[in-house]
């Protein structure tokens, strides 16, 4: 029997061909984030960065406050008053009833962008008396740096003419100062007629000697009843309380509104009356004694 010698087949394997090594990725710079990183730190650790967002609080407060309040006549919390917007420059005036005042501590006041930047101070009144507080007022008001200017309470029962010279003997005006004001608010048991011949007499003086024309104040009754028309060649200073606007014909040049009697200011021991200027800060400098 004849063998068959079987041979195995077997096939050739065929080599694979060796791959090519893969190209690596190239890595992304990691700089950029560092550096956006390194600024976002140095943005959160500014004092510019928490002043901005105690900024954006507060303003986000103080809307949350206001709400249902009369946009143009806001309350600050700090003076503890209502004040009407639309006006650059405020002040107060002030006499014995404040006591003694600390004048930086007045200046250094402020809430939002209301400071205290001028002040009235009480001089004279009648013939004979000087308010006890008037020349330490004028001297440390200023030193403070705030604007000042001087007053003087008029009695119609007086010569007008006489309570002049009396509030110049008193009060040594410089460059700078408010003009001179004339304080008329009652009769005094004369005729509105003969308040007005010494009213008169009184501002006329006092621009001849200081050639300034006097501001004439008074509240808006007296004014309504006795002043007006009377005396609109000069600047008047006129008090009517807790409105978001004066109530006074708006043909009327006044410059000055006192729109509060109770506001507490820093370093005042006393509720204080509260007033702004009417015009921007130009239209304040020109009005001062050159």
């Amino acid at each position: 029997m004849t063998t068959i010698k079987k041979t195995r087949v077997t096939a050739k394997k065929t080599s694979k061909p060796k791959s090519l090594p893969r190209k690596k990725k190239p890595q992304k710079n990691g700089l950029w984030w560092k550096v956006v990183l390194v600024g976002i730190l140095l943005i959160i650790l500014s004092p510019f960065y928490y002043g901005y967002v105690l900024k954006i609080f507060s303003s986000t407060w103080r809307w949350i406050a206001d709400i249902g309040e009369n946009p143009h006549y806001r309350t600050y919390k700090s003076f503890d008053i209502r004040i009407p917007s639309g006006y650059k420059k405020h002040g107060i005036d002030v006499s014995y009833a404040q006591g003694k005042i600390d004048w930086q501590k007045v200046k250094s006041m402020q809430e939002d962008s209301v400071r205290i930047s001028f002040a009235f101070i009480k001089a004279t009144e009648g013939l004979l008396t000087v308010d006890p507080y008037f020349k330490r007022n004028w001297r440390e008001a200023p030193k403070a740096g705030i604007v000042c200017g001087a007053y003087h309470f008029l009695r119609p029962t007086k010569s007008g003419a006489w309570q002049a010279r009396f509030f110049l003997q008193n009060v040594k005006m410089e460059s700078g100062d408010l003009p001179a004001v004339a304080d008329i608010e009652r009769l005094d048991g004369t005729t509105p007629e003969t308040m007005r011949k010494e009213l008169k007499a009184f501002v006329k003086q006092v621009e001849l000697k200081t050639g300034i024309k006097p501001i004439i104040y008074t509240n808006i009754s007296f004014y309504n009843d006795y002043l007006a028309g009377y005396f609109d060649g000069y600047p008047l200073w006129i008090a009517n309380y807790y409105q978001p606007e004066l109530k006074i014909d708006h043909n009327t040049q006044w410059k000055f509104w006192q729109h509060s009697d109770r506001a507490k200011v820093n370093g005042i021991g006393h509720v204080v009356d509260f007033n702004v200027f009417r015009g921007d800060s130009l239209a304040f400098q020109k009005l001062l004694a050159p």
